[in-house]
């Protein structure tokens, strides 16, 4: 039997970028699995769950007296996101001001995911997966949910459908069509046709743009690590490379420093951009 191959520059890169969406079973007839992308669901999933949890402990040892640090923080948050809501959009925001808290929250936990050793998850995941009696190199998994292009599609798909609620419940179904047809050009009938395509063209920009940010974003952060990991592990492979690891390690932390603030930019841009499209959908033209 041949010895299996360390995996190249190539081989490395392609197998942290593919998703797991099979786990190895025969799959039921009624359900295609390989569609979904396991990974990013179940990681999305469980921090989602996790920001919830931490923002219901919040609550509950909520304290009117001098807050503790954990309190502080969280009090500092909320006061930040309902600013922004405030200011932006105009009438009830009992729903929208916790709903762009949950999104910053949640989005800053699955950046967050991006700080962790590259190797560190996908080999925790490949014993599991080869002692369940499978091939560890078909050990697929991708722990960035918002590096995953379906992931943030959909989340910006879901603030286009809050955007159309909004859009009929402030305006009315019937002034909401109207405005479909009549918004910006005017209400001339000749104009219908082109107000209802330009709104079209609106509402898919807007969407596309919205997840395509935050996944072009993360997606390149995810590959620069996957590259500086690539370099520190050089030195194993060359001779008298020891340089290489020392620069691989020096190249991570301050990539992993400064990507901290991304993670935390695209988290905040996506909720105000979340804040700004409903509150455009409160206005009427």
């Amino acid at each position: 039997m041949a010895a299996e191959h360390a995996p190249n520059a190539s081989e490395y890169i392609v197998h942290h970028l593919t998703h797991l969406n099979s786990l190895g079973h025969k799959q039921a007839a009624l359900v295609d699995w390989s569609v979904f992308h396991l990974d990013s669901l179940f990681w999305s999933i469980s921090l989602g769950l996790l920001a919830v949890l931490i923002l219901a402990r919040a609550a509950a040892k909520a304290t009117s007296g001098v807050p503790g640090r954990f309190q502080a923080a969280v009090e500092i948050l909320i006061e930040m996101v309902e600013s922004q809501s405030k200011s932006i959009v105009h009438g009830d925001r009992s729903f929208i001001a916790p709903l762009a808290l949950t999104v910053f929250v949640w989005i800053f936990f699955m950046n967050a995911m991006d700080l962790l050793p590259v190797d560190l998850l996908p080999n925790i995941w490949a014993s599991i997966y080869g002692a369940a009696g499978h091939d560890p190199s078909h050990a697929y998994m991708r722990v960035v949910p918002t590096a995953d292009l379906n992931a943030t599609l959909g989340m910006s798909l879901g603030v286009l459908l809050l955007c159309i609620y909004y859009s009929i419940k402030i305006k009315g179904l019937g002034g909401w069509i109207h405005e479909l047809f009549t918004a910006p050009f005017g209400a001339h009938p000749i104009l219908w046709p082109i107000n209802f395509a330009m709104q079209m063209i609106e509402f898919v920009a807007k969407t596309v743009s919205h997840g395509m940010r935050l996944f072009g974003n993360m997606y390149a952060g995810e590959l620069i690590f996957m590259l500086i990991a690539l370099m520190g592990a050089a030195w194993a492979g060359t001779a008298g490379s020891g340089l290489l690891w020392l620069g691989g390690v020096f190249a991570g932390t301050i990539w992993a420093i400064f990507h901290i603030l991304i993670i935390t930019l695209q988290a905040f841009i996506f909720m105000m951009l979340t804040l700004v499209y409903i509150g455009q959908a409160h206005e009427t033209h």
